[in-house]
């Protein structure tokens, strides 16, 4: 994506928009956390079903004893709707807001999730040892990110040989008629440059995620792969 200086250096500074408490926020967890009403927005706002977020989540129900998480952007908490109380597993809820961290924190609680850990982080210098999560789970982030590729390699860093990447992301060739969404999300400083399909399955292939698969709905395309061990890491 070519973009001139002046909207590279504005782009940049989405993270700084994030590290406040935007009121979309609180509208972005309602709408998750309320199925019935949910489903309806994301369809007639963005064209997507929301319950391939729901399904994306269900995915850390299923790990396996002593399992890590890392979930960045975790906002409110979505993710969590995933774990169970009493589940045993590390789940690391990272994020630049301080705001965001304290409805993470409030969250867990309410759903008795004493697994839960709240760090804040840049996902571009994540605070964490490489190899040390199974699952990375980054919903509705990617296109918030100022370098949607660096992040990606980040998170690749911090995940183990065979490790999961699974996410979401408003993506830019994902249609006209999602044209304005792109357009005043980036004019209000929420949107970073995002990328195409086609960047999104090179990003990850770089990175290491040589199966990721990429599913449209709508505005957004939802993403998984697994990182490919290397030959150092196969025969430690």
């Amino acid at each position: 994506m070519n973009l001139s200086g002046a909207m590279r250096a504005r782009l940049d500074g989405v993270s700084d928009v994030w590290r406040g408490d935007h009121p979309w926020a609180s509208f972005y967890d309602f709408m998750v956390e309320h199925e019935r009403v949910g489903r309806a927005l994301w369809k007639a706002g963005g064209g997507t079903d929301i319950g391939l977020l729901y399904e994306a989540a269900d995915e850390i129900a299923h790990l396996a004893p002593g399992a890590s998480v890392l979930d960045v952007p975790c906002g409110g908490g979505v993710a969590l709707r995933g774990l169970q109380p009493g589940q045993d597993v590390r789940f690391v809820a990272a994020d630049i807001s301080p705001a965001m961290l304290e409805r993470t924190a409030a969250n867990a609680a309410r759903r008795g999730l004493d697994q839960v850990e709240c760090v804040e982080a840049d996902v571009e210098h994540l605070p964490f040892a490489d190899d040390a999560f199974d699952l990375a789970v980054s919903f509705t982030g990617l296109h918030c990110f100022p370098r949607p590729e660096a992040a990606i390699a980040e998170l690749a860093r911090v995940l183990k040989p065979g490790g999961v990447l699974t996410g979401s992301a408003l993506m830019n060739d994902t249609g006209v008629q999602y044209a304005p969404m792109r357009v005043l999300g980036r004019a209000g400083g929420l949107l970073g440059p995002s990328g195409t399909r086609a960047e999104l399955t090179h990003w990850l292939a770089t990175a290491g995620f040589a199966d990721a698969q990429i599913r449209t709905s709508g505005a957004l395309a939802y993403f998984r792969g697994s990182l490919t061990p290397t030959d150092s890491s196969v025969h430690e």
